[in-house]
């Protein structure tokens, strides 16, 4: 029989309750070579992707973010003992620094929407001319917007900065992929200053009132689990 493994996790001597995990198995706690990782039993071959079983993974994940800083895995990793115990003699001095990293800290997430007011629109002299060189004055306009699209996004993400660095550890930008969404910023937040990190947002919501901010958390630090240290990609377990 496989471990279901969720997470890493620190000064945690025994769960303080039943914790439900994959399948409807009883989530445990596992000592392997001095570190310790919520796991459960699986009998299966692998973990279907559905609803549920995502839900599940990530609760009890986001169960233990009140007493510690968990190290999250990537949903579906099915392992053995001896491969857990294979796995952190290899990368042992690897999850140390990642553990340290992300001690004390959870994960806030702030997503940056523009409503349509703050990039002046490019406009090209109208051209009326033949099919081909219309279409091209389009593509150029396009072209032309989207590079006028990606500055302002890179100076928000500046301004955004500004705001929040003095009280982050680290932080992972993605530039927006739809006409609205400049960017989505994750924060690596201590865990007192979550409310300070809310206020500073909202003054910088202030400032830019054409930006309109989704702000989610505190979560465990998915985005900052580094992916060299996954189980999956080092042992190609299932």
């Amino acid at each position: 029989m496989k471990l279901y493994a969720y997470c890493f996790i620190e000064d945690i001597e025994g769960l303080p309750e039943t914790l439900t995990g994959i399948d409807g198995n009883q989530v445990r706690l596992l000592t392997v070579e001095g570190f310790s990782l919520l796991v459960s039993d699986f009998s299966g071959g692998s973990v279907p992707i559905n609803r549920h079983n995502v839900v599940t993974h990530a609760a009890v994940v986001q169960r233990v973010l009140t007493r510690t800083t968990p190290l999250p895995l990537r949903f579906g990793t099915l392992v053995t003992e001896e491969q857990l115990r294979n796995y952190v003699i290899a990368r042992r001095d690897a999850l140390e620094v990642k553990l340290q990293s992300i001690r004390g800290c959870i994960e806030m997430n702030a997503k940056v929407i523009w409503n349509g007011d703050g990039v002046v629109a490019v406009r090209l002299p109208e051209i009326n001319d033949k099919p081909g060189t219309t279409f091209l004055a389009q593509k150029r306009r396009e072209i032309l917007g989207s590079e006028a699209r990606i500055a302002e996004a890179r100076r928000v993400v500046s301004w955004l900065e500004q705001h929040v660095r003095e009280i982050i550890r680290d932080e992972k930008i993605e530039e927006g992929r739809t006409d609205k969404l400049f960017l989505a910023a994750a924060h690596l937040v201590e865990r007192g200053a979550v409310e300070q990190y809310r206020a500073r947002l909202k003054a910088a919501r202030q400032e830019r009132p054409e930006l309109h901010f989704l702000v989610s958390g505190p979560w465990a630090p998915y985005s900052f689990a580094n992916i060299d240290l996954e189980v999956k990609s080092q042992f190609g377990v299932s």
